[in-house]
């Protein structure tokens, strides 16, 4: 007999060299009329999924498979002489790695619309990558590969990304209201959006592992928009901490007037002018007039230090933060005495611990130590 009526089976096999390919098809286009008897080896990270006359008979795990089909050698070339001897039993086989595959990019290609709570309509893009792994074979040849004809591993990658994609859109739009909530809450927006898709993929076969958001990017005007906001805040903390420093320097001033005349007492006087005049500006420009104590409303007690009009329930001057809480006066300099201060922190006079009657500042009444306003002018003491 000449070798050339020898009829060979097929030996059916896939190794990926790149360890990047999610399905291999054999034959790589059209079908083949493989033959009864044909070897199908599928090693340890694959599936393979036996098509056969245009369905799937069989997924196939790790291991060394026998195919059964009606082709039979010598004798399907004879019945097959009407179609060209080209058997009219067409098979195919496609091979699934089971591998989880990392690092696959995603991102919009255009920009996503989103409406901000506090810039209105803007413009975001974002990007990042996922994991996937196959885990129903049959359900993803049969509902990715076959139906979206979609082969090759970047083909795949695609078509998921616009999933993801769209997915995001509505995400981003139900869990946050500004992009200032963004930089705090990444990981919370990327278990949530994987949380969601992971329906999504369930139907190709495809189980979702992670996804992570790398960038959610507005404009260039936008992000300007957000340095400018930062950069206001911490002007705020600064005038802050002036006001506080030039109380603080107020104070130092009101409890040793005779160094008052020294440098470090007109620098101090100069950071509190520094504090008060945008103050001052800004109620003349919104039509309140210029800051006159003796012409504020709302209250009938100043401090003692300043003469800035101070409320009722006050314990520190809000202009010059002087003590408002006062037990009495010193005999021998007239300064504010607190509670429970055995000297004078103006002249060092001990003051008697022994309760005493409270006179106010005001009307000169004689009041019991424990009153808290004058009981003839109202006035706190």
């Amino acid at each position: 007999m000449g070798t050339h009526n020898v009829v060979f089976l097929e030996l059916l096999e896939w190794f990926d060299d790149t360890g990047e390919a999610l399905v291999h098809r054999l034959p790589a286009k059209g079908s083949a009329d493989i033959k009864y008897g044909a070897q199908l080896v599928v090693r340890e990270s694959q599936a393979a999924v036996f098509f056969y006359n245009g369905k799937a008979v069989g997924a196939f795990g790790p291991g060394r498979h026998t195919l059964k089909t009606a082709n039979i050698p010598l004798l399907t070339k004879l019945a097959s002489f009407p179609w060209g001897f080209t058997s009219p039993l067409r098979a195919e086989v496609y091979f699934t790695n089971l591998k989880t595959f990392v690092n696959l990019k995603w991102g919009t290609r255009d920009p996503v619309a989103f409406r901000d709570r506090d810039l209105g309509l803007v413009r975001l893009r974002a990007f990042g990558v996922f994991n996937i792994r196959i885990v129903q074979p049959v359900l993803f040849i049969n509902r990715l590969v076959g139906t979206q004809g979609v082969f090759s591993t970047q083909s795949v990658a695609d078509y998921l990304n616009q999933v993801v994609v769209s997915r995001f859109n509505d995400h981003i739009g139900e869990q946050i209201d500004t992009i200032f909530d963004l930089p705090a809450r990444y990981d919370e927006l990327s278990e949530s959006l994987a949380a969601r898709l992971r329906k999504d993929f369930s139907r190709f076969g495809l189980n979702l592992t992670q996804l992570y958001i790398n960038a959610i990017t507005p404009p260039p005007e936008v992000q300007k928009a957000i340095d400018d906001k930062s950069r206001l805040g911490v002007f705020d903390d600064m005038n802050k901490l002036m006001q506080m420093k030039t109380a603080m320097a107020m104070e130092k001033i009101a409890e040793n007037p005779e160094g008052a005349a020294g440098g470090g007492a007109q620098a101090g006087m100069g950071m509190g002018l520094g504090v008060m005049l945008p103050g001052m500006f800004a109620r003349q420009l919104a039509g309140g007039g210029p800051a006159d104590p003796s012409k504020a409303s709302g209250s009938n007690t100043v401090c003692a230090e300043c003469r800035h009009p101070v409320s009722d329930d006050a314990n520190f001057c809000p202009s010059c933060g002087h003590q408002q809480v006062i037990f009495e006066k010193c005999t021998q300099c007239g300064k504010n005495i607190t509670p429970n201060t055995r000297f004078c922190p103006r002249c060092g006079t001990p003051v008697e611990t022994a309760p005493k009657e409270k006179i106010c500042t005001r009307c000169k009444t004689k009041n019991l130590p424990e009153a808290v306003f004058c009981n003839q002018c109202g006035e706190r003491h």
